[in-house]
């Protein structure tokens, strides 16, 4: 919810860019986690995201949760990212329990002329603090590397989110920062912003690159 990120903004070819947005429309699902699965967010999932997304140790610490939060905003969340997986620019996935309910969410936002996106997310209360959060952001990172594309991976946290800052860091990300982000009811709050390249993940041994723009 920010015009100011990414920061580094390299532009790549518009053959390149239009890769980026076929992968992004072409995505149905993040890589499998130990005791779950994952697929893209439907409307008729509003009940069960608005109840997972009402306990304030999911949505407070994330600025693009519809706020206040209701049946209608959060269906407007869902198809606001079903318009954006269609123009390949954004994707709203459910993490999922072997039982069908939900763990998480990762909403991936794209900027396919920069080859660059971000990542949100949230888990449930149960799963926070045991390293499942790291390890599944670490997977969703190298996915967008791999599976869309990117060249660039642009995340943002509040000054005092310590937990996200502490994963962040530990996972070789840049801070660059701080920009100011709107939340979708108008509200704004300062946020710091880190960032890491594709070559700067390889190069910790996490993912090999394998795109160049053309």
């Amino acid at each position: 919810m920010t015009d100011a990120i990414p920061i580094t903004r390299r532009a790549v070819s518009p053959q390149r860019a239009e890769q980026i947005r076929q992968a992004v429309r072409g995505a149905t699902a993040l890589p499998p986690r130990s005791g779950g699965t994952s697929r893209l967010a439907r409307e008729s999932d509003t009940p069960a995201l608005l109840a997972f997304l009402s306990d304030p140790a999911v949505h407070a610490p994330i600025y693009s949760i519809p706020r206040p939060l209701d049946s209608d905003r959060v269906r407007g969340f869902i198809n606001a990212h079903i318009a954006e997986r269609a123009l390949g620019t954004g994707l709203l996935f459910l993490n999922l329990t072997e039982t069908g309910e939900i763990a998480g969410y990762s909403d991936i936002q794209v900027w396919p002329r920069w080859a660059a996106g971000e990542l949100t997310g949230g888990l449930h209360p149960a799963r926070q603090g045991d390293g499942e959060g790291t390890s599944g952001a670490a997977a969703s990172f190298a996915w967008m590397f791999d599976a869309l594309g990117l060249d660039l991976i642009c995340e943002t946290a509040a000054p005092d989110n310590v937990r996200t800052a502490r994963l962040l860091d530990g996972l070789g990300f840049r801070r660059m920062g701080e920009v100011s982000s709107t939340r979708p009811d108008g509200t704004t709050r300062p946020s710091r912003v880190w960032e890491i390249t594709r070559w700067e993940w390889a190069a910790r041994g996490q993912r090999e690159p394998g795109h160049s723009d053309p």
